[in-house]
């Protein structure tokens, strides 16, 4: 260990106390974990679950405890952005997660990936504004090789169109009218898709020693569209409704398939 560094502690949250951002008790928070960003979309998961169970409400943070095929999982949503939604990925592995999955919607960027396809996540592109804070960038940000998969299967199920690639999550969501368009940049490396926090999930969860998975609803693909300013983005559409429906599913059903 080189001066001026320290070694990282794995933190873990006693049984009794409250995750102070998330409010969740540990003792209520389940092994597995499905992390979504709209709080409403945290509450209509939760409606889909058996002996459903609200466990706290605080700002964008609302969580919820079920079972899915007899499997308990916990709900929680995250907000927009990498530095939010980092508080919660911290939060569930130090109140002891083993495996936390984020459902979510994103961009396309190739242009066969549009409207109401499903992207499974490989890795993502460490764009976020927040993972270079806690880690050096040459550190990985990568799904569990075995969730993904997973999270695959499942999705196929669906019969949507499901890709299966590298996300680019950025710190920003409308693109900078004085700056070059990142999301050209990342198209031209090869992602398929690009949203706001996978990357920060993979990081904080890989050096938790977590296991981690995504996968996201495209609602458009302002490349494809020549709208890069995103004038015409209308995500509030029954394509896309059905297509985060399908990942919804798709992802419960990974959590409760996967074995710890």
């Amino acid at each position: 260990m080189t001066e001026g560094t320290r070694k990282m502690e794995l933190v873990r949250t006693k049984a009794d106390e409250v995750l102070p951002l998330t409010r969740v008790i540990t003792k209520d928070l389940r092994p597995r974990v499905l992390v979504v960003g709209d709080p409403a979309r945290a509450q209509r998961v939760a409606s889909m679950l058996d002996d459903m169970q609200e466990l706290a409400k605080n700002r964008e943070y609302w969580s919820f405890n079920g079972s899915w095929n007899g499997v308990p999982i916990t709900v929680i949503s995250h907000g927009v952005g990498a530095c939010g939604a980092a508080a919660v990925f911290e939060e569930v592995c130090r109140g002891g997660a083993q495996l936390v999955i984020r459902s979510g919607t994103a961009g396309g960027l190739q242009d066969d990936v549009v409207d109401g396809d499903i992207v499974v996540a490989t890795a993502a592109v460490r764009a976020d504004g927040l993972s270079q804070r806690i880690v050096p960038l040459e550190y990985p940000a990568v799904s569990d090789t075995h969730v993904a998969v997973e999270l695959e299967r499942q999705a196929r199920k669906s019969g949507l169109t499901v890709h299966f690639g590298v996300l680019a999550t950025m710190a920003s969501f409308y693109p900078s009218p004085v700056l070059p368009n990142e999301q050209v940049l990342w198209r031209d490396a090869g992602a398929v898709g690009v949203e706001m926090e996978v990357a920060a999930l993979f990081t904080i969860c890989g050096l938790h020693r977590v296991r981690a998975g995504a996968l996201v609803a495209i609602d458009g693909n302002p490349l494809k569209d020549n709208d890069e300013a995103m004038t015409d983005y209308q995500p509030d559409r029954q394509i896309v409704d059905r297509a985060v429906q399908s990942a919804l599913q798709a992802a419960l059903d990974t959590l409760a398939t996967v074995e710890l």
